[in-house]
């Protein structure tokens, strides 16, 4: 269920089921506890606040079934006035400079997602409130044709979903992705689509168009084939299954695409890696990539949070190999270690992936994306339109 609403007003839900409180108003505090349809069990408190909630019984052990009993949590929408579509990095450990992100949060709910910690920067949880508590830029296509007929503007691949899923469910209402895309066709501007929804196809016109001039690559994210784990990990994503049929539809439509097996969590799914990237490929997939699982900031938390919930029998040994493979810590922020970790372990996954790759004939992630073609790229109206 979702509701429009511009700006925080009082009576909106909250992402621990309580209405917003004006000041001088008080709430109890809320339990760890999960949420059907959510990914994160839990709010972690903003890392930038002062204050902190936590919950406590007061004697009566009657905390926890109060608690679920409350309805399932709603998603709002605020608007974003944000003044820029495009966002640049310099990390070496990317393969684009620049990207495009139509919202912010994600109400797929992937419970491992590294852009959950962005949220804090809006003084909200990257736990349930990531999920639940979204934004949108309604402006972002009229500001991304600013941006590309500024004088001196050199294009390159443009990312789409790099922070936050370009296809999560909301995007069926407000067309922000698609409005984005036609802006890129009318340039000819050149664009790389990463997502876990089979709601890209809906813009398959669009994609079929600068696929023609190559100026498109889609990559589907799937995590795993086993569609009990794919819903507490990713909870409103589109089934492997469906994931899968996108890249077989758009292949066959001559859109280029790739399966990303990602996130690689040890114990967890990473058994699946060679069975994903043979499936991908099945379906029609010329290129693939994997990454290991990343545990920034509250996302540790929230991770730990999850396993203790839904995995409790493997829990200690699931984060111990994450150790063993960030250092012995949980999270190696270090460039060149985020995306692949360290150790025997992250070592062996990555030897697995390059057999599987070489087996199947796939091109390594990234490659494409500098193969597509820059200098198509023309301002409507301008000289350069005419030839």
């Amino acid at each position: 269920m979702s509701a429009l609403c511009r700006g925080s007003e009082r009576g909106t839900s909250m992402p621990d089921g309580m209405p917003n409180l004006a000041q001088g108003e008080s709430a109890f505090a809320m339990p760890s506890l999960a949420r059907k349809g959510r990914g994160a069990v839990s709010n972690p408190p903003v890392r930038f606040e002062a204050t902190r909630r936590e919950a406590f019984d007061d004697g009566w052990a009657t905390l926890e079934q109060s608690f679920a009993e409350l309805p399932p949590l709603p998603t709002s929408l605020t608007e974003d006035r944000a003044k820029s579509a495009l966002s640049y990095n310099e990390s070496p450990d990317l393969g684009f400079d620049r990207s495009i992100n139509p919202y912010r949060g994600c109400e797929h709910g992937c419970v491992y997602c590294y852009a959950r910690p962005s949220h804090a920067y809006l003084g909200l949880s990257p736990g349930l409130d990531f999920e639940t508590r979204l934004m949108f830029k309604p402006d972002v296509a009229a500001l991304l044709e600013e941006e590309l007929r500024k004088p001196g503007y050199q294009p390159r691949p443009i990312a789409l979903g790099a922070n936050t899923d370009p296809y999560q469910p909301v995007e069926r209402q407000l067309r922000l992705t698609r409005a984005v895309l036609e802006v890129l066709d009318r340039f000819s501007h050149p664009v790389t689509i990463v997502t876990k929804s089979a709601g890209v196809l809906r813009d398959m016109d669009i994609l079929q168009r600068l696929a023609s001039r190559n100026l498109v690559r889609v990559c589907l994210s799937i995590t795993t084939l086993d569609t009990g784990l794919a819903r507490i990990m990713e909870p409103r994503a589109a089934t492997p299954a469906r994931r899968l049929q996108a890249i077989r539809e758009l292949s066959a439509a001559g859109v280029p695409t790739a399966i990303l097996a990602a996130p690689m969590s040890p114990a967890v799914n990473d058994m699946e890696l060679e069975k994903l990237l043979e499936q991908g490929a099945a379906a029609g997939a010329t290129s693939a990539g994997y990454v290991l699982l990343r545990l920034p900031l509250e996302i540790k938390q929230i991770f730990e949070e999850w396993l203790a919930r839904h995995m409790p029998d493997r829990a200690a040994r699931v984060l111990s190999l994450i150790r063993q493979t960030r250092g012995g810590a949980l999270y190696d922020s270090r460039f060149g270690q985020r995306q692949t970790g360290s150790g025997p372990y992250a070592e062996l996954l990555a030897q697995r992936f390059a057999v599987a790759m070489r087996r199947l004939g796939l091109e390594r992630r990234g490659g494409g994306a500098g193969a597509l073609d820059c200098a198509r790229f023309a301002v409507p109206g301008g000289q350069m339109s005419l030839f």
